[in-house]
Order: structure tokens, then C-alpha cells, then sequence
């Protein structure tokens, strides 16, 4: 048994904050931004917005795409470094809240790589024959975790959500295989050291800024793009694929350089490959799944299109899924 993606949805906030609005608050520039990273502008929050308020939105244009009642759906996933609280999941919130009322509710943490992290747990309970009907969100509210007098970090992300309903294929299509991989060592690339039992919250963790994202750039820029390569070869021989079968690729949506390096090394046209961080920056673990929802419901894959789906993050991370439509 195969499971398969029969709804996606996805919300963005309606405040757009551009180049230009950040270029009035720390040294930057419209050219700056766009020359390293692709970004044009970036969806950023209410302040009275919480990240399940956005769970919920994406969650209901899904179950409404597939069909779903809540009552139908027996577990809810949300892959998020950016919930709610740190106690209880926001998976709980969101399950409550739709009326899910026959699920169970968890969130994964894996950064920019949760989405696929939770679409491999969420197709491993399906085949497995434990779960029928899954709902997975990824979803970030990043805008809370940023120094916005940090241009190395506020330049870079943005607030989403992105939603899918996941239930068994009864045909050839559905997942055909994830691969997620990790490596500790790295850990400090990307990360928020504050808040957790290693340092926890007081006035020295506020004072020296620990609760803000952090990132060495330049570091993982080159990580990534050599990782991603590879990642993106070995699942394809994983299923005796070659890049050209693929319909589309829909990567992590973090920089357009490495996107850009990616598929050229796979010699992939970029009329293939899935690009929205212009208009929405890095929304993390709601990155594919926000790509995914446009393309869908732009008509650019269609039944029985090969589609791989691939993202590298914070852990540091990395993760791919490889599926027919």
C-alpha cells in the first residue's frame, strides 16, 4: 500500500514587508537582498496571529480540496520549530480547533526539513495500516524569532503555513520512498540556543539575544548545496529515476542561489523547478508545503507526473520524498 496526497492548502499572512521597508531599519538594500539571496519580500504575521491560527487556515482549504470531513481525520501532524508554546503541541491546538475530534496530535521538529521528516512518519503509519486518513501542516511564524536589527537573518524569512491531507493510494501512485538524513555536529549553523534546558530562559538569555534565530551563512550555503546535490541523486537511483523524469522538482524555499545550483547540476530547467521565495523569503517547514499547494492548484503537475520534493535545514537536517501524482 502507497499513501498519497489527495488536498493540499496553504495561508499567508496579509502584511508584506519588501527590501525597501527593512532597508529603512538596518544597512541593506533591495539590490543587497536580491543579489544573495532571491528575496524580494516576505509575509509576516499579526501580532494577534498565532502559528495554529495559520495551521488552521491551510488545514481547512485541504480537507475542503480533498473532501475530508474532520471527523474523518485520525491524526494531525505539525512539523513546526515555531509553535504555539513549548507545551502543549501546536498539532493539539489544531486538532481541537477543526474538530478532529477521532485523531491523535504531535508536532515534529526537524527546521526547514520538518515538513518531509512528518510526510515520511505520516506514509510510514499509512502503509503500515495504522492511520487512514493524516492531516500534516508545516507551518512557521519565524517573525517571532527574529532580530530584525540582524540583517544576516531578518532579510531571510518569512511567516506561512501549508497543509495536506495523506490517505492510502489504491493505485500505483502516492510516495514512492522518503529519505531523511541528519548531522549534529553542525548544529550551530542554524539554531536558537536560548529557551531550552541547555539555557534556559532568564535575563542574561534575553539580554544576549539567544532567543533570536542564528545562522552562519556562509557555512551552510556550501553545506547545502553539496548535500542537496546529492541527496536529490541518491533518491532518484534509490527508484531507478533519472533528473529528467521528474515533472518538477519542489525544493526548500531558503535561497535562490542554491536552488539555482541544484538544478543545474541535475540539468534540470528552472521551467521544472518550483520557486516562490521571491514573494514569500524562507518560511521554513511550511516552505514545500506552500510551493506545493501553488503548483497544484496552478495546474503544473498533473496525474501521474514524477515529482521530488527536498529540503535541508537546521540539526542540521536534510530530507527528500520522491512521488507519483
Amino acid at each position: 500500500m502507497r499513501s498519497k496526497i489527495t488536498g493540499t492548502g496553504s495561508y499567508l499572512p496579509e502584511r508584506i514587508i519588501s527590501n525597501d521597508d527593512l532597508a529603512k531599519t538596518v544597512h541593506t538594500s533591495d539590490e543587497w537582498i536580491i543579489e544573495r539571496t532571491g528575496i524580494k519580500e516576505r509575509r509576516v504575521a499579526g501580532d494577534d496571529e498565532t502559528t495554529s491560527d495559520m495551521c488552521f487556515q491551510a488545514a481547512g482549504k485541504a480537507l475542503e480540496a480533498s473532501g475530508t470531513f474532520p471527523e474523518e481525520i485520525d491524526l494531525v501532524i505539525v512539523a513546526t520549530m515555531s509553535g504555539d508554546m513549548p507545551m502543549p503541541a501546536t498539532a493539539s491546538f489544531l486538532q481541537q480547533r477543526i474538530g478532529a475530534v477521532n485523531a491523535g496530535a504531535f508536532d515534529v521538529n526537524a527546521a526547514c526539513s520538518g515538513f518531509l521528516y512528518g510526510l515520511s512518519v505520516a506514509d510510514n503509519f499509512i502503509k503500515g495500516g495504522t492511520f487512514r486518513k493524516i492531516l500534516l501542516v508545516g507551518a512557521e511564524m519565524n517573525s517571532k524569532f527574529l532580530d530584525w536589527e540582524d540583517r544576516s537573518t531578518c532579510v531571510l524569512f518569512g511567516d506561512g503555513a501549508g497543509a495536506v491531507i495523506m490517505e492510502p493510494a489504491g493505485d500505483d501512485s502516492g510516495v514512492l520512498s522518503t529519505h531523511l538524513s541528519s548531522d549534529g555536529s553542525m548544529w550551530d549553523f542554524i539554531c536558537v540556543p536560548g529557551g531550552g534546558s541547555k539555557y534556559p530562559s532568564s535575563h542574561e538569555t534575553v539580554k544576549d539575544g539567544m532567543h533570536f534565530i542564528k545562522m552562519r551563512g556562509n557555512e551552510t550555503f556550501k553545506v547545502a548545496v553539496r548535500t542537496l546535490e546529492k541527496l536529490v541523486m541518491d533518491t532518484l537511483a534509490a527508484n531507478n529515476m533519472k533528473p529528467s523524469d521528474l515533472a518538477m522538482l519542489i525544493p526548500h524555499q531558503a535561497n535562490l542561489r542554491i536552488i539555482s545550483a541544484t538544478a543545474k547540476r541535475l540539468n534540470l530547467p528552472m521551467s521544472r523547478v518550483a520557486v516562490n521565495l521571491d514573494k514569500f523569503g524562507n518560511t521554513s517547514s511550511a516552505s514545500i508545503p506552500i510551493a506545493l499547494d501553488e503548483v497544484v492548484r496552478e495546474g503544473r503537475i498533473k496525474e501521474g507526473d514524477y515529482i521530488l520534493l527536498e529540503a535541508f535545514g537546521g540539526g542540521l537536517t536534510w530530507a527528500s520524498a520522491l512521488i507519483k501524482w
